[in-house]
């Protein structure tokens, strides 16, 4: 089937005032019912002196009797928030109740903060090993299971994530792809993973796991013109590697800068294609 896409003007001056149109999915409708949204305060045993906020959204179509599907977003409010750049309880209402994504609960953790006060974000979400994705699997989703039925298959597990909490996303899936198989990274921060971006070398040599990624990349993202510690160029790197892997993959590369706009305007599609 073609699809006619609208033409749209390129902007000349190439700056970072690109923002992009949201669709009818990313907006509160009349005729969907809202889903209910747990908040819980949660002391984490893999990240010992740190606490955070998870919220759990369910849509109103689920039935216990039937097991859900799972969506884990890191930054959890952020992704949340009906007001904010994302919506992501909006989106899953719209969703499930359009039938265009199974019933799917969304899990929105937020990043830890040390008892000291400092965020632990960028410690839990660039490191390159499966504690974080150790700590949803060991923590959250028993948590989130006790109180709601979640399917066993690994194919209806699906994580999210913006910057850092991108390649977040793509590393948990990594280290557990008997888990989480279904990964929509955006903006990914793959250029501040410490000892550099893994990813282009490791798909390169790996037998490939059973991943279906959605990538979005920018074409003003952080340090877009510079020699190293380029963002866009490690995206790019990324998804060039996933094509030469045969991985099931997606690549989205827009005009705007390192901002959640973009991401929040793809959210849908991109869950329709990783639910397919």
């Amino acid at each position: 089937m073609t699809t006619l896409v609208p033409h749209v003007p390129l902007p000349p001056d190439q700056d970072d005032g690109v923002r992009y149109a949201y669709g009818r999915d990313s907006s509160r409708r009349p005729d969907v019912p809202r889903g209910t949204t747990t908040e819980l305060d949660w002391r984490s045993t893999t990240y010992p002196g740190t606490s955070r906020k998870v919220w759990i959204h369910v849509p109103a179509a689920y039935d216990p009797a039937e097991p859900a599907a799972v969506l884990i977003f890191q930054d959890g409010w952020w992704y949340l928030d009906p007001d904010g750049d994302v919506r992501g309880g909006i989106v899953l209402d719209n969703l499930v109740h359009r039938g265009d994504i199974p019933v799917t609960i969304g899990v929105f953790v937020d990043p830890g903060v040390l008892d000291a006060g400092e965020r632990n974000r960028n410690a839990e979400y660039d490191a390159f090993d499966a504690r974080y994705g150790t700590f949803l699997a060991d923590e959250i989703v028993p948590e989130v299971r006790r109180r709601f039925a979640v399917s066993d298959d690994p194919d209806r597990w699906g994580i999210v994530g913006g910057s850092s909490g991108g390649n977040c996303a793509v590393t948990a899936a990594w280290h557990h792809p008997d888990r989480f198989r279904r990964v929509a990274c955006f903006l990914s921060s793959f250029a501040q993973i410490p000892g550099g971006n893994p990813y282009p070398d490791l798909l390169r040599t790996t037998p490939p796991r059973p991943l279906r990624i959605f990538s979005q990349a920018g074409h003003r993202d952080l340090r877009w013109d510079q020699p190293d510690h380029n963002w866009l160029a490690e995206n790019l790197r990324f998804a060039a590697a996933l094509a030469e892997a045969g991985y099931d993959f997606r690549l989205v590369l827009g005009d705007g800068g390192h901002n959640p706009n973009h991401t929040g305007v793809l959210l849908p599609d991109a869950l329709r294609w990783l639910f397919r």
